[in-house]
């Protein structure tokens, strides 16, 4: 058979533009496209009742509590987004060294979960497993004396954890926390439990990036981190095989998609990860990500529109099956249109 690279026709028989020239041959050649369907949609959940706080650092996001959460999924799942991502915003007075907020059956996530469960049963609802919004230190998991991030004992915690929100209602659990080993515990602690359909999203290519600022601003994180980094446990930008590895043995534990973050600078680990795997593969449109792209539109120097559709088109592109971005909302309302 002719390899696709084998092509022999030289101008002026080949005219690429001519495909080029008109809309309808343009899309009837289109490789890739983008729909709602295609959005996974973070939410930053606070306590309190019509309460509603803006993010400064990324504009047009907000904290919202439960009540106004609900009415914003709402309007997500008609526009066509399939899942939303949950996010707490957790209390400086209920942080602790051993986090143990985080599995409070009564905690902030777990209440978001049952009531956007009860309000809209088939809306995709994802939690974070981690530990980051739930310690002083802003660590993703327990200290020793040293202050070095323990492995073994933070993925107990996190088990506990997952564990609640899967009781709570979570159709998908997503550790974020790259400690080694917990996606097969979770996986075990879930089916030990009778969770058998708690699909397992795992962050399994996380890197120690300094794209994540405006996250932690959100979720209240940043002031107990300080400066602090997590270069221990979150993988070294300059690598690209370790991603492949890391997949792999969270595949081996039992996750049912991974996840690459940041989204767009990490292009090509979602291509080697959706190449050399197959599986659902998922990127996140990172809050430094959306910053720089509003904050350019802001400003005047960017068609927010054209470049926010242009960069998640490029996720799919890549091999993305989905994209966690705050512009989900927007980007489905265009759309739709």
């Amino acid at each position: 058979m002719q390899s696709k690279t084998a092509l022999s026709a030289r101008y002026p028989a080949a005219r690429p533009r001519r495909m080029r020239r008109d809309d309808f041959s343009r899309r009837l050649m289109r490789e890739n496209g983008l729909t709602p369907a295609d959005f996974i949609y973070p939410l930053f959940v606070l306590e309190g009742s019509g309460v509603r706080e803006a993010v400064a650092s990324m504009p047009g996001v907000e904290r919202m509590s439960i009540d106004l959460l609900v009415k914003e999924a709402k309007e997500a799942a008609a526009l066509g987004i399939p899942a939303l991502a949950l996010f707490p915003v957790t209390p400086q007075s209920a942080k602790s060294l051993d986090a143990r907020e985080a599995f409070n059956p009564d905690g902030l996530a777990q209440r978001a979960v049952r009531a956007l469960k009860d309000a809209l049963p088939e809306l995709g609802v994802i939690t974070d497993v981690a530990l980051d919004p739930f310690t002083t230190h802003g660590q993703d998991g327990l200290l020793d004396k040293s202050g070095y991030v323990m492995n073994d004992e933070t993925v107990e915690v996190l088990v506990r954890q997952a564990i609640s929100h899967a009781a709570a209602g979570a159709d998908v659990v997503a550790p974020s926390d790259m400690m080694d080993g917990r996606i097969g515990e979770v996986r075990a602690a879930l089916e030990s439990a009778g969770h058998i359909h708690t699909r397992i999203l795992a962050y399994s290519a996380k890197y120690a990036s300094s794209f994540y600022g405006p996250f932690r601003d959100a979720v209240g994180s940043a002031a107990n981190l300080g400066g602090g980094n997590k270069y221990t446990y979150q993988m070294d930008p300059a690598n690209s095989d370790e991603a492949l590895r890391e997949v792999e043995l969270d595949l081996n534990e039992g996750a049912d998609m991974v996840m690459v973050k940041p989204g767009m600078p990490y292009l090509d680990i979602v291509r080697r990860v959706k190449e050399s795997f197959g599986v659902p593969t998922f990127a996140y449109q990172v809050s430094g990500e959306y910053a720089m792209l509003k904050a350019a539109s802001m400003n005047g120097w960017l068609d927010e529109r054209a470049v926010v559709l242009e960069a998640l088109l490029c996720f799919k592109r890549a091999g993305a099956d989905g994209i966690l971005t705050y512009f989900a909302k927007s980007a489905a309302e265009w759309l739709n249109e």
